[in-house]
């Protein structure tokens, strides 16, 4: 019998954990994995690591600390997708079910601070937003 690594979870380096969690906290509808959520008081919070997971308590994304972290643009070489020039090296892909609802969480990511890099919506093979989130990491929004 064939045995293989599990898929645990994606990591994304930050120098703000807590704020990058809570973005896709709040973006995916996920939850902090138990004892990883935010304080209840008002003391510091400065996690190394926070895991976030679905309704089942699967992981599925956690956030690591790291001291220094340029923003994307001071990043060399920084990506020019969609030419490829210097690609992604990974991101992270989210599906909904229609256009009306691509369009419904284009508005959601903006919110919640995310920075439109293109916009692919009236595609007919692959309707899609790409986005940065507050941090720099790219993700995209797409229909399935």
């Amino acid at each position: 019998m064939a045995r293989y690594p599990q898929l645990l979870h994606a990591v994304l380096e930050t120098v703000r954990p807590r704020e990058l969690a809570e973005f896709y906290r709040r973006l995916i509808g996920l939850r902090y994995r138990p004892g990883d959520e935010p304080p209840a008081d008002d003391s510091a919070d400065d996690p190394e690591w926070l895991v976030l997971v679905d309704s089942g308590g699967a992981r599925r994304l956690a956030v690591l600390h790291v001291d220094r972290l340029p923003p994307l643009a001071d990043r060399q070489p920084r990506t020019t997708w969609p030419q490829h020039d210097f690609p992604w090296q990974s991101h992270v892909d989210l599906t909904v079910p229609d256009l009306a609802e691509l369009r419904r969480q284009r508005g959601r990511a903006k919110a919640l601070g995310a920075e439109l890099l293109h916009d692919q919506a009236g595609s007919h093979a692959e309707p899609m937003y790409a986005f940065a989130d507050p941090t720099g990491h790219p993700f995209c929004i797409f229909v399935a």
